[in-house]
Formats: structure tokens, C-alpha cells, sequence
């Protein structure tokens, strides 16, 4: 017997609806590429994000169409995450840090019909406008006063221009929760990479889940920063949250250094922020050597890469400011587990608390995982035995774009790529990766990718490139290099081979000459010797 309520999808759209009727009066302030600080209100935002609707359909965007972006945080990107998924269209996400070649194959990949970009980013769009099959459209999110006169794009649409020619007369369409609503590309495996396509579904499921008080604890007493990139995992679903529970929006833009971040911070009287390790190094850095206070802020949520025990202590003892450590993977929408504390935890010692925050964190509503061993059995949750880390819920990935790679889950269970122990509390803490893959400030780095181009140079008869530790960001790319018997070559030739190759920030911080690279009986190399033979090293300048 079915149950007697009313069928509602979820949507995307239903999030703004409500934040406007709600919480049309809150503020969304921006940094804008312009310079300045930019004010307006849900409502404002509601009542533009239907014009662009209108607007897209003028353009010609149809149901399903992917829209692609290239854009910081701000409020026309907000805009976008309404306007395209709400009018039934998909929303597509791109990393700007990308190089120009594979932001050509990821925008082919989704079939991208038009591309939104910050004027930050118009060299990029030079590079790739002429080469995409699909993306035939170039937006400037600007207005005509700030757009260049010698952009060199022909057809260059002006966003403000392309808003004020459209009514705002706009009713969202009801459609499948089950529809698609963006699309996120990851660059954590090897080869290309792989779309992960959302639906309403997913989303606002993750929304509600991040939203809970043992979440990120949010709410319209809130006034939210979202460091993390609107183009990685779109912001970790934070503008939805923010829209859910009304909190007081406020968008950096490009200014993501910690002078800028903390000036916003104080003006605008920041509650919560969320960000990688590498930008609240920035932050504190900043704070500390001006002996400044946060008046406002009271938490932080640090993902994207392990948070250092230094950082949490610095935030904490040092500023009063609670961290949230959390952990995520784009395939999974993108937030698993944060580490909020249980009763328990508050009644007992510092030392234990912070035991419990060093870890990644228990799963958020929605997600369950398991660790298991080499032959698949459950292994036991006493915060010592280390496995494979699986994870499944509704807004977890059970295929990528496509079908690319084929059937990428063990019997129903996705394998996050990491080796991961859990404890009696259920508090999940990685201990390795089984990719060989490296992070970097809180993005991947391909270390095949850097192989190939290695190997291309004419002197260089083998190369791996491993992951060795950097105070700043993480881990940085170091290759190890076997050169052909009577070549010669430097680690200066061999930096410079990657030039115009790959995004400077890919490029390896060092190189290694060996006499051989160890290999195993099927011809594959060793980088675990490898790993362990330069656990120690140090790169210039690290």
C-alpha cells in the first residue's frame, strides 16, 4: 500500500523559490573581476536568475543542453546554477586551472552549446574558441562598460546585456527529480576525465544532508563565505545549502589571498567559511603577522586535502574559530564525512578531541561506507585495520558520463581510490591512496599524464613521477628520471619540456636522475620503492 502524500520532485529551482519567499530580503554580496563589492538580495537574485532562463532559451538552450562556466564565485555565476538546472538545461562547471587542451576535450565531452566566462579567464577562452565542436556561444560575464573593445572573440555576448533584453516573466518547469542538473569533470583517475553527471535528486539530497546540525550546521543566523571554487564540485554544494536555510551569501571573486579574504571577513561579519589547507595557510599567515582577530567567524570547514593538526590548533587555541574537518570526493556530490563530535567527545579531554578531529570524519546522512580487505570481507571498525575505502548512498556515482571506464562500482559499492581505517564512533581517517594520483592544494594531479610527456623527451628512456610532501601545498609531483644510455640532460631541459604541455601547476617542482627504475614481474614499475626511496627528499625551496 502506497502512502497518501503528494508527489513533489525535488529541484533545484524549488531552492531559490523558497530562499525568495522566505529570505528575499538577505543579502548576497560579491567581489566582483571589476573591483568593486556588489550587493543584492535573494529576491534579486531569484528575479535574474528567470531572465536568464528566458535568456538561455533565447539562445537557443534546449531541455538537457549542457551550459558550460568558467567563473570564480559571485552572484552572476549563482545566477547560472539557478537559471540553466531550473530550466530543465546542465549546468557544467570548469576548472580554470585546467590546460586549454583538456578544457577543449571536457567541453566536446559534455557537448557544452554555450560557455560563460569571468573576464578573468578570457585568455582561456581565446585559446579554446575556435577549437570546441560544440560550444559555439561565448558569454562575458560582464557588462558592456568592462568588456575589452579588442576581446578578439567573434560573437562575444555580454552577460548584463543579454539579462536586461529578457523578461523576468519566468515560471520553472516541473520535471523528473531524476533529471540531470550539472555535470562535474574529475581529473583523480588517470587518462581523461570523467564526467560525473548529478540530478535534481542527488542534489537536494546533499543539500539537506550538509545542511544538519552534525553537518555543517547551518543556518539563516549564517553568514557564509564559500572559498571553495564554484567550479570545484559546485562549492560543495554550498550555495544550495545557503539557499535552503537562508544564510547571508558572501562570494571572495578572485580575491582569495589572505589580506582580501580577511578584510571580507570582517566587513561583512563572516560566520563560516569553507576552504582548502593551502588558503587558510594564507589566511592565517596574514592574520598572524599583522596580529589581527576574527571578530565574527566562529568555524571553518577545511577539505579537499588532510588538514594539518598545526592548522586546527592555530584556528582553534589561537582564534577561537571551530574547524570542521571534512572529506569528499566529486563522485560522491561532493561531501562523505565531517568530523563533528558526539556527547561523549565534549566531556572528555582536548586530547581525545582533537584525536577526533585529526580524522576525516563520520559519513553525513545519505552515505554509508565500509573498508575492506584485498579479497573484498568486511573489515572491523576498531580505528586500527585499513582497506579499501567503498562508499554508496543516492547522491554517490553509480556511472560516469557516458559509460567512460565501464561499471566503476564493486558489487553496488564505490571504491573511492583510498585506504581508510574506522573506529568504534564510526569516525572515518585516510591512511594512503591506492591511485597513484597526487594533491595538490586540494586538486589532483595526473601522474601518468606527467610520464607521458616525460618519456616523449628524446633523451629520457623511462620516468615515473611520484608525490612528495610540500609544507605549502600538500604534496608536489617529483619525477624520477632514467635517461638513455649517453644521453645528456638536466633537470632545467627536463622542466622546460613541459611548456606549453600541461598547466604550470602540473609541472614537477624537481626531477631525480636514477640509473633504473625498479620494475615487477609484469613489466609495471614500483613506485612504492620508489615513494620509499625518496620519502625524505625536500624540493628546492620547500
Amino acid at each position: 500500500m502506497n502512502g497518501l502524500m503528494m508527489q513533489m520532485p525535488l529541484l533545484i529551482s524549488s531552492l531559490i523559490r523558497h530562499a525568495d519567499r522566505h529570505h528575499g530580503d538577505t543579502e548576497i554580496v560579491s567581489r566582483r573581476v571589476e573591483g568593486d563589492i556588489h550587493r543584492y538580495t535573494y529576491r534579486d537574485c531569484h528575479r535574474r536568475a528567470r531572465q536568464m532562463a528566458n535568456a538561455l532559451a533565447r539562445l537557443g538552450i534546449r531541455d538537457s543542453d549542457a551550459v558550460g562556466t568558467i567563473a570564480w564565485n559571485g552572484y552572476r555565476h549563482m545566477e547560472l546554477y539557478f537559471a540553466v538546472s531550473g530550466s530543465g538545461a546542465v549546468l557544467h562547471t570548469v576548472n580554470p586551472r585546467l590546460h586549454p587542451d583538456q578544457i577543449v576535450y571536457i567541453a566536446d565531452h559534455a557537448e557544452d552549446k554555450a560557455i560563460f566566462f569571468d573576464l578573468s579567464f578570457l585568455p582561456i577562452i581565446k585559446a579554446i574558441a575556435g577549437r570546441t565542436r560544440t560550444a559555439k556561444i561565448f558569454v562575458a560575464m560582464t557588462d558592456a562598460a568592462h568588456l575589452p573593445a579588442d576581446h578578439g572573440i567573434p560573437g562575444l555576448v555580454c552577460y548584463e546585456d543579454l539579462i536586461a533584453g529578457a523578461s523576468d516573466a519566468y515560471e520553472w518547469p516541473v520535471f523528473s527529480e531524476e533529471h540531470a542538473s550539472s555535470i562535474c569533470y574529475t581529473s583523480g583517475t588517470t587518462g581523461n576525465p570523467k564526467g560525473v553527471l548529478y540530478s535534481h535528486r542527488s542534489t537536494l539530497l546533499h543539500t539537506y544532508s550538509i545542511a544538519l546540525p552534525d553537518s555543517l550546521n547551518l543556518s539563516a543566523r549564517d553568514v557564509l563565505l564559500p572559498v571553495v571554487p564554484m567550479f570545484h564540485v559546485n562549492a560543495w554544494g554550498l550555495p544550495y545549502a545557503a539557499c535552503m536555510v537562508g544564510s547571508k551569501l558572501v562570494y571572495p571573486g578572485p580575491g582569495l589571498d589572505g589580506k582580501s579574504l580577511y578584510e571580507l571577513f570582517e566587513s561583512e561579519q563572516v560566520t563560516l567559511s569553507a576552504g582548502v589547507p593551502t588558503v587558510w595557510q594564507g589566511l592565517l599567515a596574514h592574520v598572524e603577522s599583522q596580529k589581527l582577530r576574527f571578530s565574527s567567524m566562529n568555524r571553518t570547514v577545511i577539505g579537499g586535502s588532510a588538514c594539518p593538526p598545526a592548522m586546527i590548533h592555530a584556528f582553534q587555541d589561537g582564534y577561537g574559530v571551530q574547524v570542521l574537518h571534512a572529506w569528499g570526493m566529486t563522485e560522491m556530490s561532493p561531501v562523505g564525512t565531517v568530523a563533528t563530535f558526539k556527547a561523549r567527545h565534549l566531556a572528555g579531554s582536548a586530547a581525545a578531541r582533537n584525536a577526533v578531529q585529526a580524522r576525516q570524519g563520520r559519513v553525513v546522512f545519505g552515505v554509508d561506507m565500509k573498508v575492506v580487505d584485498p579479497e573484498g570481507r568486511e573489515l572491523p571498525w576498531d580505528g586500527k585495520s585499513s582497506g579499501d575505502l567503498l562508499v554508496r548512498g543516492p547522491a554517490i556515482l553509480h556511472s560516469y558520463f557516458k559509460n567512460e571506464g565501464g561499471d566503476p562500482l564493486e558489487e553496488g559499492w564505490f571504491p573511492t581510490g583510498d585506504v581508510a581505517n574506522i573506529d568504534a564512533d564510526g569516525y572515518m581517517q585516510i591512511t594512503d591512496r591506492s591511485k597513484d594520483v597526487i594533491k595538490s592544494g586540494g586538486e589532483w594531479i595526473g601522474s601518468i599524464d606527467l610520464e607521458n610527456i616525460a618519456m616523449g623527451h628524446p633523451a629520457v628512456a623511462m620516468a615515473a613521477c611520484i608525490a612528495v610532501k610540500h609544507p605549502k601545498w600538500d604534496e608536489r609531483p617529483l619525477l624520477v628520471v632514467q635517461k638513455k644510455p649517453g644521453a645528456e640532460l638536466d633537470r632545467e631541459q627536463m622542466l622546460a619540456w613541459y611548456e606549453g604541455k600541461v598547466a604550470n601547476w602540473w609541472t614537477p617542482d624537481d626531477v631525480a636522475f636514477v640509473e633504473s627504475i625498479p620494475l615487477g614481474a609484469t613489466g609495471k614499475m614500483l613506485k612504492n620503492r620508489l615513494r620509499e626511496q625518496f620519502r625524505d627528499y625536500r624540493l628546492p625551496d620547500a
